[in-house]
């Protein structure tokens, strides 16, 4: 889902599997404070374990709308 969305507002981002990178994993819990996914890293913001209204309400407040329109 949180794909799907990021691709219908135009947005570039960067796939990491932490199932299969360990290095990642570890860096996941220090970025976000646990170890659930998706977890999405924008500027100096983080949000963690979110659902579809979560990340809509985050990329409204990195003004990501203003910029992408679908």
């Amino acid at each position: 889902m949180a794909e799907a969305v990021l691709k219908q507002h135009g947005i570039d981002y960067e796939r990491v599997d932490v199932r299969t990178d360990r290095a990642a994993y570890e860096e996941l819990k220090k970025i976000s404070g646990q170890t659930r996914a998706p977890t999405l890293v924008a500027a100096d913001r983080v949000l963690a374990d979110f659902g579809p209204e979560e990340l809509e309400q985050f990329l409204k407040e990195l003004n990501v709308h203003a910029l992408h329109s679908s």
